[in-house]
């Protein structure tokens, strides 16, 4: 009996054995296989880096400004009696905008020109009997004064009346009508904004380190995503005096023509001014700069080895430092060697180490001056 038991024993202890040795060669054999595995390549698009030489730039954010530009208001109260102009028109300096009622000054006007009238017949009449030495001097002087005070005020009324008849003060174009026929002014109610629009002003800040690059006189180069395709040519003409406590930048300004009046004051625009000697950069497309929070990267094609040893096509991730753009390239200062395959599009998939397959058939833009602009 104990030796049937112990041959059953035996025979079951063999199985067990058995099985357990096929799965753990089972379990070994997929685990090597599994290490064995890549993924298929991805499809990449690819550009060999060579180097370019770009001028040193600032690219600031500018806001627009009128060289001329006020909002026209009403100097002295009163009634809108006539409005001589259209909302958005161009007006030539002098030009009638509003005119305010005035038949109370204008009377008051009569009044002091028949008090001026008398008081020169007085004079003349005193003038005659002080040289017949009829009346006293006090009189005399006191004729003189009489004349010259009704003259002043006949001079007060009229100017009164100019102050009513409000003209544009310079050339410009004419924002929207404030201010309806009939409606009582306010002294100070605002009429229409008016605006000189060529040339036109942008300011701009720079940082203090490079005050001593851009001087009175520089040129300066302007776009706006509002008109693609346009850009404008100017000149700093002024630097501010102080720099500012806050941000450590010093105010610039440029003018700039703008003879079709496309640049309007307030709109912000990108500004583009020298500070420098020109810089050797490698100029690539903007969609081969994977941009993060901890430093900006490229990935590089290489040949590489996995782990069975067997060399294949793949990247390797290479972080990169980004100076400025030009159209649809942008800058890489450092990180990357003349020759280096630099991955263009697709990256957005890759991470390091990656098996990749090249096709150029299809290329991303990299245009320094692409038409339009914002493509």
């Amino acid at each position: 009996m104990k030796t049937r038991m112990g041959i059953m024993l035996a025979v079951v202890g063999a199985f067990l054995l058995a099985i357990g040795s096929y799965k753990f060669l089972q379990i070994k054999a997929a685990i090597a296989q599994g290490a064995a595995w890549r993924p298929p390549p991805e499809a990449v698009t690819t550009i060999v880096a060579h180097d370019e030489t770009w001028p040193s730039t600032l690219t600031p954010i500018g806001s627009v400004a009128a060289v001329h530009g006020v909002m026209v208001s009403a100097d002295l109260p009163g009634m809108v009696e006539r409005i001589a102009f259209d909302s958005g028109h161009p007006v030539r300096a002098g030009a009638l905008l509003v005119r305010l009622d005035t038949r109370q000054e204008r009377a008051q006007l009569a009044a002091n020109e028949a008090q001026r009238d008398l008081a020169k017949i007085n004079y003349a009449r005193y003038d005659e009997l002080q040289k017949q030495g009829v009346i006293s001097k006090a009189d005399y002087d006191k004729a003189i004064a009489d004349q010259k005070q009704t003259e002043a005020n006949v001079g007060e009324i009229r100017a009164a009346i100019d102050r009513k008849t409000i003209r544009a003060p310079f050339s410009g174009v004419l924002g929207i009508r404030q201010a309806n026929l009939g409606q009582y002014l306010a002294a100070g109610s605002p009429i229409v904004p008016l605006q000189s629009l060529n040339p036109i002003y942008v300011n701009f800040s720079v940082p203090q380190q490079v005050i001593g690059q851009v001087k009175v006189g520089d040129n300066v180069r302007l776009t706006t995503e509002n008109l693609a395709g346009h850009k404008f040519a100017g000149r700093v003409n002024a630097m501010d005096s102080i720099v500012d406590q806050a941000t450590r930048n010093i105010q610039v300004q440029a003018t700039l023509a703008n003879p079709e009046g496309k640049l309007r004051p307030g709109m912000f625009v990108q500004v583009e001014v020298g500070v420098g000697a020109s810089r050797s950069v490698f100029a690539l497309p903007a969609s081969a700069i994977s941009y993060a929070p901890f430093g900006d990267s490229v990935f590089i094609v290489s040949d590489l080895k996995g782990p069975d040893g067997k060399s294949y096509r793949g990247v390797r991730q290479q972080f990169v430092k980004v100076e400025g753009a030009r159209g649809d390239q942008v800058g890489v200062v450092s990180g990357i060697n003349p020759g280096d395959e630099v991955v263009t599009s697709g990256v957005f998939k890759l991470r390091n180490g990656a098996a990749v397959a090249v096709n150029n058939k299809i290329q991303p833009e990299n245009n320094p001056a692409p038409k339009p602009e914002d493509n």
